[in-house]
């Protein structure tokens, strides 16, 4: 019976054996999981010679830290025997092993945009190109500085965290680099199952339903004669073919898109960011997956667990249990039972072997050593950073994707970016929808523009109607916001929105097709707030050379305007709607409603030619109005008022033809402008972009070699030195050679002792600020060990300021020595020019 268990045990391990290797094989396969559009990059065949001697050597400090580095590492596989090794000091780029934190360097770069995490986040995965881990379940043998990472575009999850941390510490934020594991989906970058950010809806607040007021006096409705029964049945019939037809739908479509079952699921190692809430105001903790820039809850299941966190000051191991990922770990680093901390944590040394056995076996000499080694550990400071300054130009920042180019796949959708001005029409990012999870039926394209001329920032086409519709900035001619057509012929059907704030008319929005125009208007004195115009065919039109053919204006056969109360006036002297029908020769005058009224006041005026056939005036007769007085049975007005009244709207109505021409023309003028800036797309350059507007970089050459060409100092010789010593000899016509000969030695020994002077200043503030940085040099030597991390930040920050100070003050005392000679022999022969000394000093 033994013998049996034996062969069973040792079936078993041999059968978790070939899993193992198979897992790992799959690992091996899965190394295709890079983007295919990503060709391999040699990292063995960078050049390395050029880099500052901290990449390739490490302090005393550094070596120091190793040290600690490995007995930590060693106290952690005797009390966690069972975990995977920590990733604490893989190698460099030269090589050279140098600790995780001390590859965190600290950052703000100058850009508005990358003072917020969510502009860093997005410059650092649209910037470097993502590499795929060389083992999917190990972590990375070395690590490469953030600057290496720039200069090349590309790395891997460990290199993009490292990068987005710098920058999120040195713009205030509370971050960390986090060693862990997560989905397939996560560590491959495959999008292809997530709906794209552009796409997703905003959270909507259900509205309470209004409660139906209840009238007592309103109808009541017919009594319904059919059966109610046979009604629910056949409603709850139809609702369960309904429910079974959605359910079967859904399956298909979840079965489809399911994601395949992962042979290595919770063994994928990642890296990813981890920024903690108070500082810069950040409510909540949060995770940040640097390939994609999204920001992610600490409760989503797409992150499986973690090892451990860093910064620039620390590193922490996860001590708590990861076996429902990351949703139940509290991020309270400063809790020693939760965070086991590498330098500077608790006071308490760390736990040793629990087991009883283990302990009899490490001598009690042993364990002296082992805790006095921890207290000089936890003593220890963190030392600076490594890596050189991170830096990133203007022009880098602004081209941003590597190729200028990048394009990422989402659920039935692909986003394309741009780097600005690479495309002659401005475009710098496109999304295409599909129908289809293949990807093969596009349903709409969305565009987006920067630094176009004539403003256009967005277009949307979609291809099931053929409808466009372009989004333009504000400060375009017309003030045009939006215009949706299928053709950019005229006649066609138009929609377009304005910037009724701009115009002096407060259109807000005109449609049009080949018989309507429909003007909508906000905010207008006279009430007006729709005018609807329709035209009839036309007659012949007119061919005219170098035209459009459709040069005649339609027939306007109605004019219709709707207007809003006007509480300044009785509601049934106030105009609700006019209609203008032209070819009948009416207008309809309808009013307001009065309070507890339901019929509204209306006037149909019958117009009549002004002169009958034999040329006498016709008289306003009762017949020409028909008059409904809400409310009231007084007789009609007066006819003179009503004769005044359709004068009046005689007038309107002719000012109103003028006005729908000029609509009219307007459309046509903006179809044929849009038009033409379609066919020749101009690109706006800022005057302070002086490598590509070409008048102003010329403009800055010019300049430039003026100055050249200007003798130095010629600033300071613009002055009149004369003045002061002609004063002594009280400013006369005349001056004898002596005279002018002592004013002329007086000026130019002047001006010796004046720039003698200037230096001997420079000189002093050199010396002393060469003094202050001796002894604050001296203060750190004496005090480094007593100094917390903030302090020696701070030191560290005031000395390298100082630094600065004595560079420029011995660059100006080199200038001052240098220009000095010149500036005198100027001066000189300035004097001997001058028109006052000339005649005296021409032949000295």
């Amino acid at each position: 019976g033994g013998r049996m268990e034996v062969l069973e045990e040792k079936e078993e391990e041999e059968q978790r054996e070939e899993e193992e290797l198979k897992a790992l094989e799959i690992s091996d396969k899965l190394q295709d999981c890079a983007p295919s559009d990503v060709p391999d990059f040699d990292w063995s065949s960078i050049d390395t010679s050029q880099l500052p001697s901290s990449y390739k050597t490490n302090s005393l400090k550094e070596k120091k830290l190793l040290h600690i580095a490995d007995h930590f590492l060693q106290q952690y596989t005797h009390l966690c025997p069972d975990r995977k090794p920590l990733f604490l000091h893989p190698v460099n780029e030269c090589g050279v092993e140098k600790f995780v934190s001390t590859t965190v360097r600290p950052t703000l770069l100058p850009y508005t945009e990358l003072y917020h995490w969510d502009g860093c986040a997005r410059f650092v995965s649209d910037y470097l190109t993502m590499e795929p881990l060389k083992f999917p379940i190990t972590p990375p043998s070395s690590l490469y500085s953030p600057t290496t990472i720039l200069k090349y575009q590309r790395g891997n999850c460990f290199d993009f965290s490292v990068l987005l941390c710098s920058m999120l510490i040195g713009a205030g934020y509370d971050a960390y680099c986090v060693h862990g594991y997560a989905t397939r989906e996560i560590c491959t970058l495959d999008e292809t199952l997530e709906l794209c950010p552009l796409l997703r809806k905003p959270q909507e607040v259900p509205k309470g339903e209004m409660k139906k007021s209840s009238n007592k006096y309103r109808v009541k409705p017919l009594p319904d004669l059919q059966s109610k029964f046979e009604l629910q049945q056949e409603a709850k019939k139809k609702a369960e073919t309904e429910a079974a037809q959605k359910k079967k739908e859904r399956e298909e479509a979840k079965e489809v898109e399911k994601p395949k079952r992962d042979p290595l699921y919770g063994l994928r190692v990642h890296a990813w960011v981890l920024v903690l809430s108070g500082k810069r105001e950040v409510p909540e903790t949060f995770f940040i997956n640097p390939f994609t820039g999204n920001s992610h809850s600490t409760m989503d299941e797409h992150f499986l667990g973690i090892e451990s966190v860093w910064n620039h000051r620390n590193y922490w191991v996860n001590m708590q249990d990861c076996w429902n990922g990351c949703k139940d770990l509290i991020f309270d680093l400063g809790d020693a039972i939760r965070w086991e901390i590498m330098l500077l944590g608790s006071n308490k040394p760390l736990q040793l072997l629990p087991d009883a056995e283990e302990e009899k076996e490490l001598s009690d000499v042993d364990m002296d050593d082992m805790q006095e080694k921890e207290e000089e550990d936890m003593s220890f400071n963190m030392p600076p950073s490594w890596v050189a300054p991170i830096q990133i130009s203007p022009r880098e920042f602004e081209t941003r994707c590597s190729q200028g180019r990048k394009v990422i796949m989402y659920k039935k959708a692909k986003l394309e970016k741009w780097a600005p001005y690479l495309n002659g029409n401005g475009l710098v990012e496109r999304l295409t929808i599909y129908a289809d999870l293949d990807c093969t039926e596009v349903m709409e394209v969305r565009e987006w523009f920067k630094n176009r001329e004539d403003m256009l920032d967005m277009r949307k086409l979609n291809k099931q109607t053929q409808l466009t519709t372009e989004y333009f900035s504000p400060g375009r001619l017309f003030s045009l916001k939006a215009h949706t057509y299928t053709s950019l012929e005229p006649e066609t059907e138009h929609t377009m929105e304005f910037y009724n704030e701009a115009r002096v008319d407060g259109l807000q929005k005109r449609v049009e097709n080949a018989n309507e125009m429909t003007e909508y208007f906000v905010g207008r004195d006279d009430f007006l707030h729709i005018r609807h115009m329709e035209f009839g065919k036309r007659g012949k039109k007119i061919h005219l050379a170098g035209t459009r053919s459709d040069i005649n204006s339609r027939p306007i056969v109605q004019i219709k305007e709707c207007f809003h109360r006007n509480l300044e006036k009785p509601a049934d002297e106030d105009v609700a709607e006019r209609i203008f029908l032209i070819t009948e020769e009416m207008i309809h005058l309808t009013y307001h409603l009065k309070d507890k009224y339901i019929t509204a006041s209306k006037k149909d005026f019958f117009k009549a030619a002004e002169w009958d056939r034999r040329g006498n005036e016709i008289i306003m007769t009762p017949e020409m109005c028909i008059t409904y007085q809400a409310g009231s049975s007084e007789k009609d007005k007066k006819l003179l008022h009503l004769y005044k009244l359709l004068q009046d709207l005689t007038e309107e109505e002719k000012q109103l033809k003028k006005q729908v021409q000029q609509s009219e023309a307007e459309v046509l003028n903006i179809l044929k402008i849009r038009e033409n800036e379609e066919t020749a797309i101009k690109l706006s350059v800022s005057i302070y972009n002086t490598e590509r507007n070409e008048k102003r970089r010329q403009q800055y050459e010019a300049m430039k070699h003026t100055k050249e060409d200007e003798l130095p100092g010629q600033e300071e010789q613009d002055l009149d030195y004369l003045a002061p010593f002609l004063t002594q000899i009280g400013h006369r016509e005349k001056m004898t050679k002596g005279q002018a000969l002592r004013i002329r030695d007086d000026c130019l020994a002047d001006f010796k002792r004046h720039l003698i002077d200037k230096a001997n200043i420079i000189q002093a503030r050199f010396e002393k600020a060469v003094e202050e940085l001796q002894k604050k040099d001296q203060w750190f030597q004496e005090n480094q060990n007593r100094l917390s991390a903030e302090e020696e930040d701070n030191f560290l920050a005031r000395y390298s300021e100082t630094t600065f100070h004595i560079h420029i003050l011995a660059l100006r005392l080199n200038r001052e020595k240098q220009t000095a000679p010149q500036k005198y022999l100027a001066l000189e022969e300035k004097l001997h020019k001058d028109p006052r000394l000339a005649e005296h000093l021409g032949h000295a």
